[in-house]
């Protein structure tokens, strides 16, 4: 068997007047949103480039470039479904997903069940092979000041060989 890492990583700058959407789901009570070319969902976009990137498959912008006005503010989990059907079309299976989140504020602990639960569906994996920590940067750097949101990701694919 053949196993596979990938990492992602992506931010998005914060808004007022926009929604926050992070593992498709929709943080309703923060202040600022992300600004983005789809829906900005920060989690999914390191999730697709850890995919992207395990299944030697280049990254998000290439494979959904803001230039197409097609992905204008489309839904990621859209993009997600496309990009695990890219990596099963590879061969491989997706093992799990490990990410974190790094936001400042609102909390988001108690989206996270939800999160999971919106991502185990997209990726056709169990809840139980989805981590998701969420951290803040203790007011340092562009999370800290609530300028931007980043998020991180690794997974693991595995692929029979022959």
């Amino acid at each position: 068997m053949k196993l596979k890492v990938g990492f992602g990583y992506d931010v998005h700058k914060l808004e007022s007047n926009k929604p926050l959407i992070l593992g498709g789901v929709n943080i309703v009570e923060a202040e600022l949103g992300a600004v983005g070319h789809s829906d900005a969902d920060v989690l999914i976009h390191a999730i697709i480039d850890s995919l992207l990137g395990a299944s030697n498959q280049r990254d998000i912008g290439y494979n959904y470039p803001d230039t197409d006005d097609k992905y204008k503010g489309i839904d990621s989990k859209k993009l997600l479904t496309d990009t695990v059907l890219k990596v099963k079309n590879k061969g491989f299976r997706i093992e799990n997903i490990d990410t974190t989140i790094a936001l400042q504020a609102p909390k988001i602990s108690k989206y996270i069940n939800d999160m999971k639960q919106t991502l185990a569906e997209v990726l056709e994996i169990s809840i139980e092979d989805i981590t998701i920590k969420p951290t803040t940067t203790e007011h340092l750097g562009f999370e800290g000041r609530k300028e931007g949101v980043s998020a991180y990701s690794v997974c693991l694919l595995s692929k029979e060989e022959n």
